[in-house]
Order: C-alpha cells, then sequence, then structure tokens
C-alpha cells in the first residue's frame, strides 16, 4: 500500500526537508523549453508541500534526443515563475550543504540534473544513501521515470520515510482503470519498437474488445503477412506473430501514407507498397475506420503516433486526437500518453479534453503490462 503526501498533516510536514523527485523533462531547443505542459503538472505537489511548510528538495533529470544530459538551468527560470527556485549546482559539496541547511520553510532548492552522477543510473548503495541524508521525508512525483531501477527512484526509499506525490497517485488511479475496464474497450497503439510493445499487444487482446496497431508497429504486421514492407521501418527482430494474426480483435490501418524515392507523398493499401516506398502514416480511410471502431467505446487507451512524427507525418495522429477528444465529451474514458502522442495534443491545446493525459511513455506501457513498477514497489514498501 502506498502512503500519498495528500495523506499528511502540516504537523507532519512543517519543518522538514523533503527530497522530491520529479520529472522536468521537458523538450528544449537551443536552451528554450519548447513544451512546459510536463512542468506544470508537478506545481500541485510543490504547492501542497509548500503550503504545509515544508523545506523542498528537487532532485530532476532531463536529457535531450540524443539521450545526452541537459541543465536544468532553464528548468530554474520557469519554476522561478511559479515560486522562488534556489539552485545547486553540484551535489554534497560543501556548497551543497550549506544551501540545505540554510533552508527555511517553504524553500525550494533545485539540484542540478541528477543523471549527471554516475551513481543514479548505476543506482548506487552509497549514492543512495547520501541522498536520502540530505532529507528527512522522500516522494516520487515522478511516475514517468519509475520504471528505471535508478538511486532517485527505488534507492532512496530504503532509507527514509517515503511517499507518493499528487502526480504519482493521479497517473495510478487513472491508469488503473485499464485493468477492469468499461466495454466496448479500444486499446490504440502506435509509434515503433514492436519488441517493447508486443507484451501489450497480447496482454490486451484478452481485455479489450478492439486491439488497433499503428504506426511503424503495423509494418511487422504487414511484414509478417507476407505483404512487401519496401524501405518503411521494421523490427530488427523476427516475431512469432502467427497467433496475433488469426486474432480477429487485431486491426491495422486499412490505407497508409506512403513517400517514393524522390519524395513524393502518395496514399495507397498496404498490399500496393512497392520495393521502393516507405510508410510514414496512416491514410484517410484509416482515419474513417477508426471513427467507427471508436464510435461506440466507453474505454479507450492511446499510446503512440499513427506516423513519423519526428519527420513532420502528424495530421493523421491529430486527426484522431480530434476523434478521442469529442468521444471524451460524450463520456468515454479517454487515457493516453507517448511523447509524439502527447505532443500532438499540447500542440492542440486540447489535454483538458481528455479523461488523463499521462507523463509517461515507456512507464506507461511497462504499468499496464505489469501493473507496477519498481518505483511504485519502492514506494508500497
Amino acid at each position: 500500500m502506498i502512503r500519498y503526501i495528500d495523506e499528511l498533516k502540516k504537523e507532519d510536514l512543517q519543518g522538514k526537508r523533503v527530497l522530491l523527485r520529479l520529472d522536468l523533462n521537458a523538450p528544449m531547443v537551443d536552451g528554450e523549453i519548447n513544451d512546459v505542459s510536463r512542468l506544470e503538472r508537478v506545481i500541485p505537489t510543490v504547492d501542497f508541500l509548500r503550503i504545509n511548510d515544508a523545506k523542498v528538495i528537487i532532485i530532476a533529470h532531463a536529457e535531450n534526443k540524443d539521450g545526452e544530459n541537459e541543465s536544468l538551468i532553464p528548468i530554474l527560470h520557469h519554476l522561478n515563475g511559479y515560486f522562488k527556485t534556489e539552485f545547486c549546482p553540484t551535489y554534497f559539496t560543501p556548497e551543497a550543504v550549506e544551501k540545505v541547511l540554510a533552508m527555511k520553510d517553504k524553500d525550494v532548492l533545485l539540484f542540478e540534473n541528477i543523471r549527471t552522477n554516475p551513481g543514479e543510473k548505476e543506482n548506487d548503495e552509497e549514492f543512495a544513501k547520501k541522498l536520502s541524508q540530505m532529507a528527512e521525508i522522500y516522494v516520487n512525483d515522478a511516475f514517468s521515470v519509475s520504471h528505471r531501477k535508478h538511486a532517485s527512484v527505488v534507492g532512496v526509499p530504503e532509507h527514509i520515510p517515503h511517499f507518493g506525490g499528487l502526480l504519482m497517485k493521479s497517473e495510478i488511479e487513472h491508469l488503473s482503470k485499464a485493468f477492469s475496464p468499461e466495454h466496448p474497450f479500444v486499446f490504440i497503439l502506435g509509434g515503433a519498437k514492436f519488441s517493447t510493445k508486443i507484451p501489450l499487444v497480447k496482454k490486451y487482446l484478452d481485455k479489450a474488445d478492439t486491439v488497433f496497431v499503428g504506426g511503424a508497429l503495423a509494418n511487422d504486421v504487414y511484414k509478417a503477412k507476407g505483404l512487401e514492407v519496401g524501405t518503411s521501418l521494421v523490427s530488427k527482430v523476427t516475431f512469432d506473430m502467427a497467433d496475433l494474426l488469426d486474432n480477429p480483435k487485431i486491426i491495422v490501418p486499412m490505407d497508409v501514407t506512403v513517400t517514393d524515392k524522390d519524395g513524393k507523398v502518395s496514399f495507397k493499401k498496404p498490399e500496393e507498397i512497392q520495393s521502393d516506398e516507405c510508410m510514414v502514416d496512416a491514410g484517410p480511410d484509416t482515419i474513417e475506420q477508426l471513427k467507427e471502431i471508436l464510435k461506440d467505446a466507453k474505454t479507450i487507451i492511446w499510446n503512440g503516433p499513427l506516423g513519423n512524427y519526428e519527420k513532420g507525418f502528424s495530421d493523421k495522429t491529430e486527426s484522431l486526437v480530434e476523434i478521442i477528444a469529442d468521444l471524451t465529451q460524450n463520456g468515454a474514458l479517454t487515457i493516453v500518453g507517448g511523447g509524439d502522442t502527447v505532443a500532438s495534443i499540447n500542440k492542440m491545446d486540447i489535454a483538458h479534453k481528455f479523461t488523463f493525459v499521462s507523463t509517461g511513455g515507456g512507464a506507461m506501457m511497462e504499468y499496464l503490462v505489469s501493473e507496477t513498477l519498481p518505483g511504485i514497489e519502492s514506494l508500497a514498501k
């Protein structure tokens, strides 16, 4: 059983140093934050701690698309728009110790990217112990990294009292509705990396009425059916999909957006693809196909775009965003996640039209498969 911070009273938090693990991994371009939506989701937890006179010590990470560490200084500037935030560039130095000891009630101190420390990803026990010594209470509000066995996620809770944050609570409450869904239930899975998503497909074939497989994942299905996939993105590993191909619950796009070697764009049926062509998105008939599939759905869960979002093929994903947003207004439970999927929703500024938008991509998928995460298990101990 996880304890959450909203179960604590003011006397439990007043004057206490709270080590707060957040995910502040907002997309940045040339040092400028490109999308603040993830940052805004953590504000209620920080506000709750400050209202109750805690001293809030934030540890977090940020990486670019190549997996390289980013500085949290742009994040610092953004947080200062909500509450005064001090910054510490180093860990466990005299400067760091001095800043921690000088904190007063309601103060917020942000440390530089936690992943600049090798002990973080290695889940080094001594590193976790040192982190825990900075505070009296630990709070994990970083659902989106709670599938990682990192020191700040699973190590620190071993040493001090620990709680889930308000965003963590909301993620678990909403995503767990997938385990006992109201029917008809449609599960939509897009993006790439079939190897990481095949467990989801297999599990939700039992739970859902329809599993729609789109994006580059559909290319693997076409290939398994013996169709030409041209230069389209497919998994390097071959999967035995015989049991999936015969399952009537699995639906793939009925038409696709294709580019040829000269960059010309056209719409084709999957069986019409030539060896020099590349499937980059769903086609217009597929959007109509999805409208029909979704029209009576009571539960809709979606993770992953329909097209190659990074190369500009986003319009079919955005069409699906509008369809599902409208169904939410008609009473459907709609839960979405995944970086590019959420980027489309934020670009259109309609996140409020969904039941819940998860901050997790990989964490969301792993939670939906395993019904727990390492970070959640650590909080439950």
